[in-house]
């Protein structure tokens, strides 16, 4: 009987990642002074992951952002850090590392005006851009 259980809950949990229909500036993002890919991240580069296979001619830029409090080169390690832990959950996911560029803006470029925690939260992230 549990084998039986077993297999449908296999189904469902690989059902829950789809390839998306575009990957374009799609993000993950990050706490605060860490580099590490949270289960959310993990999920959303499983997916770009399937549509990088699906679209075997893809390729793509993952660029590191960061808030804007730390100085310039310790957010530009801390970017490039990000954009390579991504980088490397798309080769685990068996893309090739030649489809995949990294840069880092840290706090140089933000994509969100403004200050504070809402601001800051939605600045530190990998963003996707397709070649």
């Amino acid at each position: 009987m549990k084998k039986v259980m077993f297999i449908p809950m296999l189904l469902a949990l690989a059902a829950c990642v789809s390839a998306p229909d575009k990957i374009e500036d799609n993000k993950v993002f990050f706490a605060f002074d860490s580099a590490e890919l949270n289960s959310c991240s993990q999920k959303e580069l499983k997916a770009q992951a399937l549509y990088m296979k699906k679209n075997p001619n893809s390729k793509v830029v993952l660029e590191g952002h960061c808030d804007e409090r730390g100085s310039t080169e310790y957010n530009l390690a801390l970017g490039a850090l990000r954009a390579g832990n991504a980088a490397h959950a798309l080769i685990k996911d068996g893309i090739e590392p030649e489809r995949i560029k990294t840069i880092s803006y840290g706090k140089e470029n933000p994509q969100y005006p403004g200050t504070g925690e809402e601001v800051w939260a939605k600045n530190r992230n990998v963003t996707t851009k397709v070649k």
